[in-house]
C-alpha cells in the first residue's frame, strides 16, 4: 500500500514539508492508540534477531539513521515501525536553522535523496529533555558542532553535547562526516580527530558507568584515510563505526537535480558503503563492530552489509522510498538464515 498508494502522493508535494506533516500523522495515529496496529503489521520478534553488540542489547539488528528524527521528537512512535534502535541528531550545543531552504530534493530516476541541511536542530537541551521520558526504546545520540564555531575550537562542542545527552542516550555517534557544515570533513584528518575522540573517550572513563562511542565516516575517504581511521580507533579505544554517511560523488547519477550541492544517499551509495564496511572489517581483523548504512533499499542489500562485516545496519533513504515494510523483510530474512 505504501509504495502503490502513499509514496507516489507524498512524492508530489515539497520533501521537506512532507517530512513534518508526516510526523505530525505518526504522533495523531500513535495518539489515538494505533501504536499497537503498526507494531502488529511490522515488528518481528525472535531470538535469533537479537545483537549484543557494545555492551547493549539490540532487540534486533535494523535501526534508523540519524537526521531522520534530528530533535528526538518521534522517537517512540517511529519504533513501532520494528526499528531495533533509532539514532537522533545530529544535535548542536546551540539551535540553528541550518542552510537556507530548498535544501532537500528527491533524485527519483536514482532513488536517492540528495540534502545539504547543515544541522537543522533545535539544541541539545530541547532533545535531552524529550529523551527523559524514554522508557523503553534503545537510543543513540549523533553529536555535532555549531556552523560557527571553527574547527579549533570543535571539540568543546562536541563535549557539551557528550554532556548534556550523557544520561538519557545509550550509545554517541561522533558526526565529522557530514559534507553540509563548512569544513566540518577536515575534523576527520588523523591528528583533530585523535583529539576529539580521545577528549570524549577521557570524559567517558571518568563516568560511573561509561557509554558506547562511535565514529560516523564519509563513503569519500581513500584506503589511506580508512587505514588512518583504523589507527585512530586502536588508539582512542572507541567502540566502533557507522559505515557511511551521505557522498558528495556525482558518480553513476541521472538525475539533473545532482547539480545541487549537497550530499546524496540511497541506491547510489549502496556500492561505496559496501566496499568501506569490507575494507575495515578485514584490514582492522574485525577489531571493532560496524554499523552498515547506506543505499539498503531492500533485504539482499542488508544482508549483503552484513556479509561486509557489518553488525549492525541502519536505514534512511531506503526507509523513505520502501516504506516500514523493509524492516520486517530484512527482520524476516534474517531469521530465515538462522533456521
Amino acid at each position: 500500500m505504501y509504495k502503490e498508494v502513499l509514496r507516489p502522493l507524498l512524492f508530489q508535494f515539497d520533501p521537506e514539508k512532507v517530512h513534518h506533516s508526516t510526523f505530525k500523522t505518526i504522533r495523531f495515529f500513535s495518539s489515538i492508540g494505533l501504536g499497537g496496529i503498526f507494531r502488529n503489521m511490522y515488528q518481528k520478534k525472535h531470538l535469533s534477531l537479537e545483537r549484543n553488540v557494545f555492551g547493549l542489547t539490540f532487540p534486533n539488528p535494523v535501526g534508523l539513521a540519524a537526521g531522520f528524527d534530528k530533535d528526538a521528537k518521534l522517537y517512540k512512535e517511529l519504533s513501532d515501525f520494528g526499528f531495533g534502535f533509532i539514532e537522533i541528531g545530529t544535535v548542536t550545543p546551540k539551535p540553528q536553522e541550518g542552510n537556507p531552504k530548498k535544501r532537500l530534493f528527491r533524485l527519483q530516476e536514482d532513488n536517492a535523496i540528495l540534502n545539504r541541511m547543515g544541522f537543522n536542530n533545535g539544541g541539545v537541551l530541547e532533545a535531552a529533555k524529550r529523551l527523559k521520558t524514554n522508557k523503553n526504546v534503545l537510543v543513540g545520540g549523533n553529536i555535532g558542532k555549531n556552523k560557527n564555531t571553527p574547527n579549533d575550537e570543535a571539540v568543546n562542542d562536541y563535549v557539551i553535547c557528550f554532556e548534556a545527552l550523557f544520561d538519557v542516550v545509550d550509545y554517541f555517534v561522533v558526526n565529522v562526516s557530514s559534507p553540509n557544515t563548512p569544513n566540518l570533513r577536515e575534523l576527520q584528518d588523523k591528528e583533530p580527530l585523535t583529539h576529539l575522540l580521545q577528549t570524549l573517550q577521557n570524559l567517558n572513563n571518568e563516568k560511573v558507568k561509561r557509554k558506547p562511542i562511535l565514529l560516523k565516516i564519509a563513503p569519500d575517504l581513500t584506503n589511506e584515510q580508512l587505514l588512518d581511521i583504523i589507527d585512530i580507533v586502536s588508539e582512542t579505544k572507541i567502540d566502533g563505526v557507522i559505515a557511511t554517511n551521505t557522498t558528495i560523488s556525482r558518480e553513476g547519477i541521472i538525475s539533473e537535480k545532482k547539480k545541487e550541492m549537497g550530499g546524496i544517499s540511497g541506491k547510489p551509495l549502496r556500492e561505496r558503503a559496501t566496499e568501506v564496511i569490507r575494507f575495515l572489517s578485514e584490514k582492522s581483523n574485525n577489531a571493532f563492530p560496524i554499523i552498515g548504512v547506506g543505499g539498503i533499499h531492500t533485504a539482499k542489500d542488508a544482508l549483503e552489509k552484513i556479509e561486509a562485516g557489518a553488525t549492525l545496519i541502519q536505514l534512511y533513504t531506503g526507509f523513505i522510498y520502501e516504506g516500514p515494510k523493509l524492516i520486517k523483510d530484512i527482520n524476516t530474512a534474517l531469521i530465515r538464515q538462522s533456521e
